[in-house]
């Protein structure tokens, strides 16, 4: 499944479903307990709960496994993490060229010392040259 920040922060824009996340963020919870506790901070239906959960689902925040006759909800890393990673290119934009300039920087240094390996040879070989010379 893509995750499209658009669709993930459209489903965050409610307060309802931002508090369904922090309840599934304790770990997974039935749709009975859910819907328990968002009546309980609101006045909703059983359906608009679902409603929600449906649309949590699609943004791929939450993800729902069946046992039995029951549903469980839990937090989708995957989902949250597409949603960090996008607000790290907000906050960092340029994040995304660090890892590429680290194995540059590693490059220029072997260059670096590839060179001065082959200067400090080089002296010797000239001095070897010129005793040769000499004897």
């Amino acid at each position: 499944m893509v995750h499209s920040p658009a669709k993930i922060f459209e489903a965050l824009g409610d307060p309802v479903r931002r508090y369904i996340l922090e309840l599934v963020a304790t770990g997974e919870q039935p749709a009975g307990a859910v819907v328990v506790a968002v009546q309980g901070h609101t006045r909703i239906s059983q359906p608009g709960v679902s409603q929600h959960l449906k649309v949590l689902r699609a943004a791929g925040l939450v993800s729902v496994r069946a046992e039995g006759t029951r549903r469980l909800y839990a937090l989708d890393p995957t989902g949250i993490a597409a949603a960090q990673s996008w607000l790290t290119g907000l906050a960092d934009p340029l994040a995304q060229f660090a890892q590429p300039l680290d194995a540059l920087a590693t490059e220029i240094a072997r260059g670096h010392r590839a060179r001065r390996a082959a200067e400090s040879a080089r002296p010797a070989e000239e001095d070897g040259g010129r005793d040769a010379r000499h004897a």
